[in-house]
């Protein structure tokens, strides 16, 4: 797989943001924002009014990029509900975008940056940070605006920030909750159901290459697990998002890959599926447990499914 190895680059450590919403020495800017309905510099200097705001991040795990929006958008006073969220992957596949000849007749819109600050930078416990590093995976589109209202909210003092922070029965914290768990759960099937396939490289060296589909943007924030795991080994891991590689000293990442660029099985595949059929005893199979386990939409990549049903 020339092509995908040739796409990976090299990924950089960052150290895990963990201090809440308070500015990031890295460097800034990831994300931009621009208002619809207008533009001028008096509607900027009024984020009380019914203006409207599109912020559009980099990517959609743009973690960093929604901080420092999310910041800006509370300090100007913008509530969730003068918010729209967007990728921009998203704004590419837009069938509804404004033409060409549209945006060169309107002026450029002033980004989130511009905004003035008038209120306090908003304080919330590392806790909530943690759950929006793992909200952001998630494949929801309304993520985004589930953490502003949440961050917000708390921002807001009084018994509506009491509830998102405490409360376990709050509408928002519920929902983030529990697509944070569907977030760990998919983590959980990766871990189980990545099989590797043999590859031999021309420098003799042989590349381990998996073909994996998850439900959520856990790819490249699932890759530490796979580093320890198989730290001596060379590896690839391909999926519709993105790609990650590590070749024995670095990570490499890349974008997303086909099913037809995984390897085709093997003859140790074939081993593996003789050995399987001798220790396989369906008397003692219970399918709808394995199944709850094991969801069907994983089957097609598991070489031994085929014997199981």
């Amino acid at each position: 797989m020339p092509g995908i190895r040739h796409a990976l680059a090299p990924t950089p450590v960052h150290p895990e943001l963990v201090e809440g919403l308070s500015p990031s020495t890295a460097p800034a800017s990831t994300g931009s924002a621009r208002t619809v309905g207008g533009g001028g510099g008096e509607q900027v200097n009024a984020p009380h009014s019914l203006q409207r705001y599109t912020i559009t991040l980099d990517h959609p795990t743009d973690w960093p990029g929604f901080r420092r929006a999310a910041r800006a958008l509370v300090q100007a006073g913008v509530s969730p509900e003068q918010v729209d969220w967007f990728t921009a992957g998203d704004a590419a596949d837009d069938l509804f975008a404004s033409n060409h000849a549209e945006h060169a007749a309107t002026p450029p819109p002033p980004s989130w940056a511009t905004l003035p600050a008038t209120h306090p930078a908003p304080q919330v416990p590392p806790a909530f940070v943690r759950l929006c590093e793992q909200l952001i995976l998630h494949r929801d589109p309304a993520r985004f605006t589930l953490m502003y209202r949440l961050l917000w909210r708390m921002a807001q003092g009084g018994e509506a920030a009491q509830a998102a922070r405490h409360d376990p029965l709050d509408a928002d914290r519920l929902q983030a909750h529990h697509m944070a768990r569907d977030v760990a759960r998919d983590k959980h099937k990766m871990h189980a159901f990545v099989r590797f396939r043999p590859v031999a490289q021309p420098d003799g060296q042989t590349l381990h290459m998996a073909w994996f589909e998850p439900d959520h943007f856990i790819t490249e924030a699932n890759a530490g697990f796979f580093v320890r795991r198989f730290t001596q080994m060379h590896w690839a891991i391909l999926t519709p998002d993105a790609c990650i590689r590590w070749d024995g000293k670095a990570l490499h990442t890349g974008p997303g890959a086909q099913r037809s660029d995984a390897p085709p099985p093997d003859a140790g595949e074939a081993l593996w599926l003789t050995y399987y059929r001798h220790i396989f005893n369906p008397a003692r199979l219970k399918l709808n447990m394995m199944k709850k386990e094991m969801p069907t939409r994983y089957w097609r990549n598991l070489p031994e499914a085929a014997l199981i049903s």
